[in-house]
């Protein structure tokens, strides 16, 4: 069996992708379960240093799907403008990032092995080859991100588990 750079990277954003979805919609039923502010949850962070669910959020799409894009393109930059939505806005944004997702094709994403990708930021340039940025740095952003949602969502009194974060696993059938 071999494994592709399809396998290690859009099955996987999927999933924890979904997962997110699952997160964010066991955050709205708490938020109006208890009469709080959803909207107010955009704005939440674990420290204030740290940025909002709202960047989290967007930095789940950015790191993954932003992530594919940026490969084509042959350059990427992060969070690349987007409005500040609402809570029912980063649903959205995860429920767009899974159907992006589960368009991109197998084949192409094998065939970006190789393929030079420039990370670029204010006065930063970090060449790449598609594969060492995905798994050096798109994918370990992506997760820092989705756990980062799921963290302040859980600070916050969301009922979440450790399964709601690991999402469907991938067992072996038959």
């Amino acid at each position: 069996m071999s494994f592709t750079l399809y396998d290690a990277t859009i099955p996987g954003f999927i999933r924890t992708a979904e997962s997110i979805a699952n997160v964010l919609q066991k955050g709205r039923e708490h938020y109006h379960q208890h009469a709080l502010d959803l909207d107010g949850a955009v704005n939440e962070r674990l420290c204030g240093d740290m940025l909002p669910l709202s960047f989290q959020v967007k930095s789940v799409r950015t790191h993954s799907i932003g992530a594919i894009e940026g490969i084509r393109a042959g350059t990427f930059s992060p969070i690349p403008p987007m409005s500040d939505p609402d809570y029912v806005g980063l649903e959205e944004i995860v429920a767009n990032t899974i159907s992006d997702l589960k368009a991109v094709e197998a084949d192409e994403v094998n065939a970006m092995a190789g393929k030079d990708v420039v990370f670029s930021m204010k006065d930063v340039t970090i060449p790449f080859v598609a594969e060492d940025f995905l798994m050096s740095f798109s994918i370990p952003n992506f997760h820092f991100h989705a756990t980062t949602t799921y963290d302040i969502l859980r600070m916050k009194g969301v009922t979440l588990g450790k399964r709601d974060y690991l999402g469907k696993l991938a067992i072996k059938q038959g």
